[in-house]
């Protein structure tokens, strides 16, 4: 089944299942409350060389640049800033990847922590630490270490569950995507009802593929050649879409050659999205398929399980998960079988047989290679780090200062037979089913240095990525590249295809372009249906229609058109017949393509009947200027939004009718609608002999609502103005605010 990476917490899609399996819970009552853990005077002393081998420059915006005297120094720096900025986002991302949110947030997590545990084993990641080479291993000593050291010098932090941290936790969480183990074709659901019953009853299940979640997930990477570009650099635009604050900006510098600015998750030690002194990388999720589920037929034999494997029976292998679930000032501990075959841990059943996931969502050289790319200087030492072929989420647009420019359609991928159906369950019971080893880094799908000079990838096929120049769809197996088109990569190819002498500035503008490329074909339809319809009924929407057919289809704060588009065309969006798998969720195009072919006039006009309806009752018109209604706010908690709380109008909206930039917002118990998701860290890149680069961030670099760092980035990110980066130390000190060392 095709990985996705998901840049929200959620484990899998809604699907309704109705599976039970029998469940283990031995019940165990203990106090939540734990003391904070004391650290050893050895240890203590350890810390306090470190940071004085670290020293940290907050520059102007708040931004941290880390300066160490070697890679493990930077490591703890920047692990010491990270807490600083936001303690609570590290330990929740560790919650989740170690399967412990239980523990903090109680029942509603347990089987988001049961898949998590089955999927990846901390016995693994302790052997891999263990067996690590010792360079590396510092750097997860180091790792460690300036997270325990804040946790030490702030005592007022009282952290939910993890009062020490162990340097094999970056194993755990090993390439830059919270939801790496997220996979398709299996669903929370599933597993609840595979672990929560107590029927043994193999074909209980009632799978639905059809009720597939319409989450936006998106990211957009360009990267333009010497030869479109004004100055003859290589241009890289970073442009992520996840949860807002979900990454930090930082720059981490070392005497041992590191020098890497962008963006980290919280919790990690290198750059997930970013650049150094001579190449760029942009990260955007893939759906290449790099895991897959495979039906297997068990049987019991003596209170044994077995599965049928080439002709014979095979013991299902059993491991036990003890869950601590907090239940008001007290846990809850219980212990859940958990199941596994050859081909990995079982998480549902479907038609009688059981489902395993093969995937490769944890690994040593995961890790090891998202920390070498950081440190690559050159297009060979890039290929190079990824050549460890063990990134299970990502696709890589990469640009550098010798004018190369590069796609990759995901890395981890293995060789398959490619007249099976992948995206389906395959036959657990034969070795025909196996993968075969994986696809060496030029044999996934890519593109090197295109004669049309530009790439684009926004999370679409990559079939189109560089016009003319784009890969041969059939020169790949359907495996490689299962997705379709979307019409935010219909937009980045328009403005892309026939731009020449592009500036930097130009770049950010067009990678900041509000055209909504959606309306191009659900508009026509609509206006062809009111021409025909009963005169009655034209006049009733004639002031609307005109205002639809008046409009540059570009979103604005000030438009009133804006507002009544987006209401009828998320109304079209929920008309599209459910996808049958996640597969077919990314074919965008297609389905609205198909959806107009056999949709009704009367339809089209009753769907803008109620869009006037909803805006009328919301707001008492439905002539709403739509930065009026869609806010950014970020509330003194994070959480609460409120009308009565000052705010600021957004012309932006989400990318699900082609926008480029994405402003995701909704309504939380309030008149208005509100930003949480989108644009996040983003930053543009020229590779000239001296980088030059831009960037901005979702609101502000800090946490602390009292910071004037808080939003201090609000309006420009709005607008798409962006700040310069302070690549350089000299620039640095010219714009610092505070110099310091960890812990002082």
């Amino acid at each position: 089944m095709a990985s996705i990476c998901s840049f929200h917490f959620e484990l899998f899609s809604k699907t309704v299942v109705t599976m039970t399996k029998q469940l283990f819970i031995v019940f165990i009552f203990s106090p939540l409350l734990v003391t904070a853990q004391k650290f050893t005077t050895k240890e203590i002393g350890k810390f306090e060389q470190e940071a004085r081998s670290v020293t940290i420059i907050r520059d102007s915006w708040g931004v941290p640049h880390i300066y160490g005297k070697t890679d493990a120094d930077a490591v703890f720096g920047l692990m010491y800033t990270e807490c600083e900025d936001n303690f609570k986002g590290v330990e929740q991302n560790y919650l989740y990847q170690l399967g412990k949110q239980a523990e903090a947030d109680g029942e509603k997590s347990l089987y988001s922590d049961v898949t998590l545990q089955l999927i990846a084993d901390t016995a693994d990641a302790i052997k891999d630490y263990n067996t690590s080479a010792p360079w590396f291993k510092k750097l997860m000593d180091a790792f460690a270490d300036g997270m325990n050291y804040y946790l030490y010098k702030h005592p007022e932090v009282k952290p939910l569950v993890f009062h020490r941290f162990e340097p094999w936790f970056a194993l755990m969480f090993t390439d830059g995507s919270v939801s790496a183990t997220v996979t398709g074709g299996i669903n929370l659901n599933e597993t609840r009802s595979f672990y929560s019953g107590t029927s043994e009853k193999l074909d209980a299940a009632v799978y639905k593929p059809n009720e597939i979640d319409e989450r936006e997930i998106g990211s957009n990477g360009f990267a333009i050649a010497p030869s479109r570009s004004k100055s003859k650099h290589a241009l890289l635009y970073i442009n992520p879409h996840v949860p807002f604050y979900f990454r930090s900006e930082v720059q981490i510098v070392s005497g041992e050659g590191l020098d890497v600015y962008g963006a980290v998750t919280w919790g990690q030690f290198f750059v997930y999205q970013g650049f150094n002194r001579h190449c760029g990388w942009m990260h955007t999720s893939s759906y290449a398929d790099v895991g897959d589920l495979y039906a297997e037929k068990v049987s019991k034999k003596d209170g044994q399980w077995y599965y049928e494997y080439s002709g014979s029976l095979k013991p299902v292998i059993s491991r036990k998960l003890v869950m601590n679930v907090k239940k008001g000032d007290q846990t809850e501990q219980k212990t859940i079988t958990g199941y596994y075959t050859h081909h990995g841990p079982v998480l549902g059943s479907r038609d009688g047989k059981w489902l395993a996931l093969k995937a490769n969502n944890r690994s040593y050289n995961a890790l090891l290679e998202s920390w070498l790319i950081t440190k690559a200087n050159t297009f060979a030492e890039y290929k190079k780090a990824m050549g460890l072929l063990s990134n299970g989420t990502n696709n890589t647009v990469y640009a550098d200062d010798q004018g190369n420019i590069a796609f990759w359609y995901g890395n981890f991928m293995p060789k398959r037979d490619p007249k099976l159906d992948w995206t389906l369950p395959v036959d657990g019971t034969t070795p025909a089913t196996e993968w075969q080893g994986l696809h060496t880094l030029n044999e996934i799908v890519h593109v090197y240095n295109p004669a049309t000079g530009w790439i684009e990838n926004c999370n679409s096929t990559p079939f189109v990525s560089s016009g003319k120049s784009s890969p041969d769809k059939t020169k790949y197996p359907a495996y490689m590249a299962p997705d379709g088109q979307n019409y935010r990569a219909v937009n980045a190819i328009k403005l892309l295809s026939d731009a020449e002498n592009i500036t930097l500035d130009q770049l950010i503008t067009k990678g900041y372009d509000h055209y909504l490329t959606a309306f191009d074909v659900l508009l026509p339809p609509l206006f062809k249906a009111y021409s025909t319809a009963p005169d009655s009924l034209k006049k009733s929407l004639a002031e609307p229609i005109q205002s639809l057919q008046q409009w540059d289809k570009r979103t604005a704060a000030n438009s009133v058109a804006t507002t009544l588009a987006i209401e009828w065309g998320t109304l079209m969006m929920r008309a599209l017949p459910p996808a049958k798998t996640v597969e077919e969720s990314t074919y965008q195009t297609e389905r609205i393509k198909t959806l107009l072919q056999t949709i009704s006039n009367k339809q089209l006009l009753d769907n803008l009947g109620d869009a006037i309806h909803n805006l009328q009752k919301r707001y008492g018109t439905w002539k709403v200027q739509w930065g009026d209604i869609n806010r950014y706010q970020r509330p003194a908690d994070g959480v609460t939004f409120s009308d009565n709380e000052p705010s600021l109008p957004v012309g932006l909206t989400s990318s699900m009718f082609g926008q480029l930039p994405s402003f995701q917002s909704r309504t939380f118990n309030t008149k208005k609608r509100y930003g949480y998701s989108g644009n996040s860290f983003i930053a543009a890149v020229e590779f000239g002999p001296r980088i030059r680069a831009k960037s901005i961030v979702t609101g502000g670099q800090s946490f602390d609502h009292a910071s004037k760092h808080y939003t201090d980035q609000a309006g420009m990110y709005i607008e798409g103005k962006f700040k310069d980066v302070l690549f350089y130390k000299s620039d640095v000190l010219k714009h610092a605010e505070k110099i310091y060392h960890p812990g002082t």
